[in-house]
């Protein structure tokens, strides 16, 4: 299969969103290149996610290109961590995982109401959740047009080590 990319013709806008702007985002095939977890006070910290997000799905009757820029989720306040990823089971070769949805939802605890965040996972089958305070989301690179939905590390830039 032949990659085609390239980087947009036109300036893009500073990529910066919010939990103010989750109803209107979607990570659904967002590759997540790495994932870092980094130590807050008070037993909670910060799950951080290095992920190609999908800008825009540009679809005709025959393909679909993506506009894709990499970029960092980090969720704050994070506590209650669980993580299942399973390459073993069929047999996936290593490399970025693929989200399917996140989701959020309110749970009352015996001191507090929870928010709690589901990261479900579709290639390789998996889930991770959590409860966290948000999150925000930032680019770390400039904006791609692919034909791929998941980006090379060149294409990704330097924040990202070359296998």
């Amino acid at each position: 299969m032949v990659r085609e990319t390239a980087p947009c013709p036109v300036p893009m806008p500073d990529y910066h969103w919010t939990e103010r702007q989750f109803d209107e985002m979607s990570w659904h095939d967002c590759h997540v290149h790495a994932l870092r977890l980094v130590e807050g006070e008070y037993g909670a910290g910060e799950l951080v996610l290095d992920l190609d997000y999908i800008v825009e799905w540009l679809c005709d009757a025959e393909t679909c290109r993506f506009r894709i820029v990499p970029a960092t989720l980090r969720f704050l306040e994070v506590t209650n961590l669980r993580l299942s990823l399973d390459y073993a089971g069929p047999s996936a070769a290593m490399g970025p995982f693929s989200i399917h949805a996140i989701e959020r939802r309110d749970e009352p605890r015996e001191r507090y109401v929870a928010q709690v965040w589901t990261i479900a996972i579709n290639w390789p089958r998996g889930e991770i959740e959590f409860e966290a305070k948000g999150f925000e989301q930032g680019a770390t690179g400039a904006p791609v047009m692919s034909a791929a939905q998941c980006l090379r590390a060149d294409e990704r830039g330097s924040h990202v080590e070359a296998g």
